[in-house]
């Protein structure tokens, strides 16, 4: 069974008050360049210090590797990937950090219908706390709203995960901008809710073939918005026979 990643901000340890941590900067004879990308600065900073202090022990990216796996620093500081390095010849510590784009809020939901939590769907296809939306937006890393996703807990134990981030990253950032609300039902079937004009249209993917309705569906929604007339609903269940729907009040 996959595991299910959900990242607590709560768990992050608090170092210096969430101070920042300067591109490069010297400490007891070594010096540490540290390159953060989109990633949100407090807790870059954070897992920074914590490495920093790690290494200064005894010097050694053993010991820092493993408190990092120990203390799944990792997870707990948002990123996706990091890359730690260090030259003796000039004692300077090098540290890489990634971290995902934040695709989705979800709605994790139990076989009864309740809620059982929420997390954010990022671009590596794992699930981060909550806070994670928080921080890049106060950064303005984040400059959109996140659609909404509701999806089941079972689902989230297979291949939902990997196939949304995958299917949601295709689309072109404008359009993806769109999004309103993506329902995964049981089925896998996928239904998108945009945003079109001040109208909510409502697209049917099916559960197949997204890609190749994704083309489609890029050419149905430039051409409503060119002419300004948003339908109620685009069908792209059966990919050879698409169905546009219009209100009767235009």
């Amino acid at each position: 069974m996959r595991s299910i990643l959900l990242v607590s901000i709560l768990s992050l340890i608090p170092v210096v008050a969430l101070a920042g941590v300067p591109n490069s900067f010297s400490q007891k004879n070594v010096n540490y360049k540290t390159f953060i990308g989109e990633c949100p600065s407090k807790s870059s900073a954070n897992f920074a210090l914590i490495v920093m202090r790690e290494f200064e022990k005894k010097h050694s990216l053993k010991d820092v590797k493993e408190k990092i796996l120990k203390e799944k620093l990792e997870e707990k500081h948002f990123l996706s990937d990091y890359r730690i390095s260090y030259n003796p010849v000039i004692r300077t510590l090098r540290l890489k950090l990634d971290c995902p784009e934040p695709l989705m809020k979800v709605q994790v939901y139990k076989k009864n219908g309740e809620e059982h939590y929420s997390a954010i769907l990022g671009d590596n296809a794992k699930m981060y706390d909550p806070a994670y939306e928080n921080l890049m937006k106060v950064e303005k890393k984040l400059k959109h709203t996140l659609p909404q996703l509701a999806i089941s807990m079972e689902q989230l134990e297979g291949s939902a995960p990997t196939d949304l981030a995958r299917f949601i990253k295709l689309m072109d950032k404008e359009l993806r901008q769109q999004i309103a609300e993506v329902i995964f039902s049981k089925n896998n079937d996928i239904t998108i809710v945009f945003a079109l004009g001040s109208k909510a249209t409502s697209v049917f993917m099916g559960a197949d073939l997204w890609e190749e309705k994704l083309l489609k569906l890029a050419k149905i929604i430039g051409y409503v918005q060119k002419n300004k007339r948003y339908p109620t609903s685009i069908n792209l269940v059966n990919s050879k026979k698409v169905v546009v729907k219009f209100s009767d009040n235009i």
